[in-house]
């Protein structure tokens, strides 16, 4: 039973990580349609709890959202297999592209990667009629998400996300406390204790403070403190972890700029999570451009995301059946719509048709 679990998820996400164009936020409206609508893992009030709590953790939110999936539907080895199928197929091409591979290359492989953008439009559009059927059923929910379109609109990148969040969350705590809480779904279940929990975060923060102490003594340390560091720091993941790494690995003279920045275009060119560019520059490092030194750099990336969240799961349904932590919920799920809605336009809409965003864009200039 255990087994075809496993192998379920594999197969699940082997196919979002080598479809899921669009970013993290659109990667969230692929689990969405996939776990939610049709395999029918958990709730949607449930899906989207969980969302809000990834994007409040440091991390990449959408890979921590399917690491949960994946630890929720087939425990431990499930959150592993989960993690492996979708961002293997991302970081070995963008590890090929540093070996010299011209695997992004000719107008065959362009045109396939625009049809699967344009498909992401619909998919995420989907995901968020549906979304906001369920989470904003009334006038209050709704204005909350609009709210949130205007707040990431406002403050961009994953900053507006977070404040999206965080003012939904407080909206919700002072208007959202009369909805009947049978609209709220049902616990989430992962097979996760207190102990193990408590164990997890405090390596969170242990490796953060020892791998600065061990640098210096080898380069596998130099490279895990580096990537470690970049994932640990970061919220909201994607582009925000851009500078971080460019201060990490250019900066300090393993990568030159002009690779950076080639790496990062080949990384927005294809699916799955863009914390596998990390993957990209641990194959150029000097000394150790290998693929031991990529699966080492990409792995640190991950790590305390993942650490961070495995630490606070135990805890999430316990705060939960508070009634103003229900009401708290209530308005961050809702703000967790408009966010979607948000990245609906910019960046699934823009990506598959750079065209219409330009003209759009200069439409409003004017």
């Amino acid at each position: 039973m255990q087994t075809s679990r496993v192998s379920e998820v594999f197969k699940a996400f082997l196919l979002l990580g080598l479809t899921s164009f669009g970013g993290p936020v659109a990667h969230l409206g692929y689990f969405r349609t996939e776990f939610v609508a049709r395999r029918k893992w958990l709730t949607e009030s449930a899906y989207a709890d969980l969302v809000a709590l990834c994007q409040f953790l440091p991390g990449p939110a959408s890979s921590q959202v399917g690491f949960a999936l994946g630890l929720m539907r087939a425990g431990p080895w499930g959150a592993a297999t989960a993690w492996l199928a979708f961002t293997l197929p991302s970081a070995i091409v963008l590890v090929l592209f540093a070996f010299g591979a011209a695997v992004l290359d000719g107008p065959i492989a362009s045109g396939i990667i625009h049809g699967l953008k344009v498909v992401a439009v619909a998919i995420v559009a989907h995901a968020v009629w549906g979304m906001a059927r369920n989470l904003c059923p009334d006038s209050t929910r709704a204005g909350i998400a609009l709210a949130a379109v205007f707040a990431v609109v406002i403050i961009s990148g994953p900053l507006g996300q977070v404040a999206a969040i965080v003012l939904g969350g407080l909206a919700g705590l002072a208007l959202c406390r009369g909805v009947a809480a049978a609209a709220d779904g049902e616990a989430l279940h992962f097979p996760v204790s207190r102990q193990v929990g408590i164990i997890a975060l405090g390596l969170f923060a242990g490796l953060l403070v020892l791998l600065p102490l061990l640098a210096g003594m080898a380069l596998w340390l130099d490279v895990t403190d580096a990537f470690y560091r970049s994932g640990a720091l970061v919220f909201g993941g994607g582009h925000v972890v851009l500078p971080l790494l460019e201060a990490e690995v250019v900066q300090s003279g393993w990568v030159a700029a002009d690779e950076f920045l080639t790496g990062y275009g080949a990384a927005q060119a294809i699916p799955g999570p863009l914390f596998t560019f990390s993957a990209y520059l641990g194959a150029l490092i000097p000394a150790g451009g290998s693929l031991l030194t990529a699966a080492l750099a990409l792995l640190a990336i991950f790590l305390p995301g993942f650490l961070l969240l495995v630490g606070v799961l135990p805890f999430w349904n316990h705060f939960r059946q508070w009634q103003w932590a229900q009401a708290l919920m209530r308005g961050a799920n809702a703000a967790v719509v408009g966010i979607l809605g948000a990245a609906l336009y910019d960046p699934v809409w823009t990506s598959a048709h750079p065209r219409s965003g330009a003209q759009a864009f200069q439409r409003v200039g004017r």
